[in-house]
């Protein structure tokens, strides 16, 4: 492959299909763990979608949620760190100034500098695997309406496109998605780290909501520095990539804007939200159960009238 500029297929659909997938891989990162083959990803992806949609579940249902306050911390504060990480490394690897915001091809050389970002391209895909256990905690948590749509969706998703550009685009345009992303899941990360400590902390976390106002800027931010590729026709990164990035933080902007007017702005011309602790994104089910007061009504009054016969 040639070390400027990945090259686009242009015949055919099968020659399309052989070109993409085996001339233009990373022959840098080939070799790197869950890199090499599609086939472990996938085998991660169906083995989590089966746990967290049918078999967690049902093997929740008759069982008492297990709380895990310890392993959240420590699982949280672990992703905080490894976030850190990732921006600096996104930082430091190419965007503060190595890299051109306009257009910026991948470097496929073995330069120091590229390949540092290849490696944080790298640990990225590593940490969208290991944010798959985000929905394990809520199965075993017995927080299955938490599992939304837009959850799974996304930690699916995710780990799809970290490999691709583990193995075709380690590095250039599309690295700023991942160096916002983790900026984000700094401040996201934190939160949880904080609801997991309890009461006397969950108090203080009146701020969920700007974790999505967070998240739907980051995908406006992505959807307009990847659309300014296809009026560059001389800009050596794949069209075709950057629209199918500009597609992907279109549909985030639409599904995390519907989800915020729905948590929020409707919920406040209405009845007054609910304190949650869950995930932006996400209801959270840690509530007390409450039942109407007709049907409060109802199941006392029996025992009102046998105190009165009495």
């Amino acid at each position: 492959m040639s070390p400027d500029v990945i090259s686009e297929p242009s015949n055919g659909i099968l020659d399309r299909v052989v070109k993409f997938f085996v001339e233009n891989q990373d022959e840098r990162t080939k070799e790197w763990f869950l890199s090499g083959s599609i086939t472990p990803l996938i085998m991660i992806l169906v083995t989590y979608l089966y746990f967290c949609l049918y078999a967690g579940p049902r093997y929740m249902a008759k069982r008492k949620p297990f709380k895990l306050e310890g392993v959240l911390i420590a699982y949280n504060a672990v992703q905080v760190l490894l976030s850190i990480v990732l921006v600096y490394e996104g930082i430091e690897g190419g965007w503060r100034k190595h890299y051109n915001y306009s257009c910026q091809p991948v470097d496929y050389s073995r330069n120091p500098v590229a390949m540092r970002m290849a490696r944080a391209v790298w640990m990225y895909y590593m940490c969208k695997v290991v944010e798959l256990l985000d929905t394990v905690f809520f199965v075993l948590r017995k927080k299955q309406n938490q599992v939304s749509f837009l959850h799974v969706y996304h930690h699916t998703l995710m780990p799809v496109c970290g490999f691709i550009g583990v193995k075709y685009f380690a590095g250039g345009h599309g690295t700023l998605l991942g160096v916002i992303n983790s900026f984000i899941h700094v401040c996201m990360y934190a939160y949880y780290m904080l609801a997991a400590m309890g009461p006397k902390v969950q108090k203080y976390l009146w701020w969920k909501r700007y974790l999505t106002v967070m998240q739907i800027v980051q995908f406006i931010i992505v959807f307009f520095h990847t659309v300014q590729v296809q009026f560059q026709p001389t800009c050596g990164y794949p069209k075709s990539i950057a629209a199918l990035l500009t597609l992907n933080a279109g549909l985030f902007i639409y599904m995390f804007s519907s989800f915020y007017v729905h948590s929020y702005i409707r919920k406040s011309n209405g009845a007054a939200p609910q304190r949650t602790t869950g995930k932006a994104g996400e209801e959270n089910n840690n509530q007390l159960e409450c039942k109407p007061k007709d049907a409060v009504e109802a199941n006392t009054r029996p025992a009102v009238e046998a105190k009165k016969a009495l």
